[in-house]
């Protein structure tokens, strides 16, 4: 594994992660409010969002970094 691969995995895996953890709480917050029924069950909620977020990174990277390149390309 090249260095470049290994950076932009890692940033995936921070980025998905991050992702992750502010998603579930912003949403959990905002049905439940903050109450302790938010906090017992965001920590299953982010375990469960990460991996999916990281696959989906995956995915959507290359082309979200393909459409920032082709649109700065096109701009003055």
């Amino acid at each position: 594994m090249t260095h470049s691969t290994r950076t932009v995995l890692l940033a995936q895996v921070f980025i998905s992660a991050m992702m992750a953890t502010l998603m579930t709480g912003v949403f959990g917050m905002l049905n439940l409010g903050p109450t302790s029924a938010f906090l017992a069950h965001w920590g299953g909620n982010i375990l469960t969002a990460w991996p999916i977020a990281f696959v989906f990174s995956l995915g959507v990277g290359p082309i979200a970094f393909k459409l920032a390149h082709e649109i700065n390309r096109l701009l003055p």
